[in-house]
C-alpha cells in the first residue's frame, strides 16, 4: 500500500532545523514496517540526516558551507533574485532533495542521535513543500 501527503513546512530562518514531527503528524500512524520517503520541492533547500544532540554540528556545517559557496561572490553568473540565490542552489544539490527512510515498529529507524533536517539555504526561503510517501 501506499500512502502520501504534500505538506507545508512554516518559513524558517537560514540554516538547519529538525523538522521530524512536521512529517510525523502529517503521515500521521506508521505502520510496523515500511518505507518513508520525503522530497522536497525547491531548489534552494534541501534535507539530510545528521546528528541531533550537539547543536555545534549545525554550526560547524554552516561553516563549511559558506566556506564552498560564499554569498556575493564575484564570479556567479545567476544572481537574479540576490547573493545567496546562487549559493542556495549549489548547496541543495550538494544535499538533495529527497530521504528514504526505513520505518520499524511503527516508527522511523533512525540512529539515536539521528533527525531529519530541513536546510534552508535562503535568507527569505518562505514556506517549504514536501511530498512524504509511506509504502507499507
Amino acid at each position: 500500500m501506499i500512502k502520501q501527503k504534500e505538506i507545508v513546512l512554516p518559513s524558517f530562518r537560514k540554516g538547519f532545523h529538525i523538522i521530524d514531527r512536521y512529517i510525523e503528524e502529517a503521515i500521521g500512524d506508521l505502520p510496523e514496517k515500511g518505507l518513508l520517503h520525503i522530497f522536497i520541492k525547491h531548489t534552494s533547500a534541501g534535507l539530510m540526516i545528521n546528528e541531533n544532540a550537539d547543536p555545534d554540528v549545525r554550526t560547524d556545517m554552516k561553516t563549511l558551507l559558506n566556506k564552498l559557496a560564499p554569498e556575493g561572490a564575484p564570479f556567479y553568473v545567476h544572481t537574479m533574485e540576490g547573493p545567496d540565490d546562487m549559493p542556495a542552489h549549489f548547496k541543495s544539490s550538494v544535499f538533495g532533495q529527497s530521504l528514504t527512510v526505513p520505518v520499524t515498529n511503527h516508527r522511523m529507524n533512525l540512529g539515536t542521535w539521528q533527525s531529519i533536517y530541513l536546510c534552508e539555504f535562503r535568507d527569505h526561503g518562505g514556506a517549504r513543500r514536501l511530498v512524504v510517501t509511506l509504502y507499507y
